[in-house]
């Protein structure tokens, strides 16, 4: 049994920044990709990045230029800093990772941005 926490949201003015912290445990092989999706009230989740086992990222175009992921493989630990924080980045931040082929997902941690 693996799991997946995440940590590091809060309340944040406009402009500000937050770094999400998403730790793996349990009976762990290998984690392939690491990502991060959001889903912001009444509105259907949605990816935000996602980093591979050797260090390839790709981001929304919403985030791009704001957003960085990276990973601390011998941690087991994934990392989502956010700068520029926008209103419309307010949601639930959800980590999600790969274990040999079978992708868990955290319980979210809450990012409220205000303006």
């Amino acid at each position: 049994q693996v799991q997946l926490v995440e940590s590091g949201g809060g309340l944040v003015q406009a402009g500000g920044s937050l770094r999400l912290s998403c730790v793996a445990s349990g009976a762990i092989f290998s984690i392939n990709d690491m990502d991060w999706y959001r889903q912001a009230p009444g509105k259907q989740r949605e990816f935000v990045a996602t980093i591979t086992s050797n260090g390839r990222t790709n981001f929304a175009d919403s985030v791009k230029g704001r957003f960085t992921i990276s990973r601390d493989n011998a941690k087991n630990t994934v990392y989502l800093q956010m700068n520029s924080l926008m209103p419309e980045d307010t949601a639930a931040y959800y980590c999600r990772a790969d274990f040999s082929g079978i992708r868990v997902w955290g319980q979210g941690t809450l990012v409220t941005v205000s303006s």
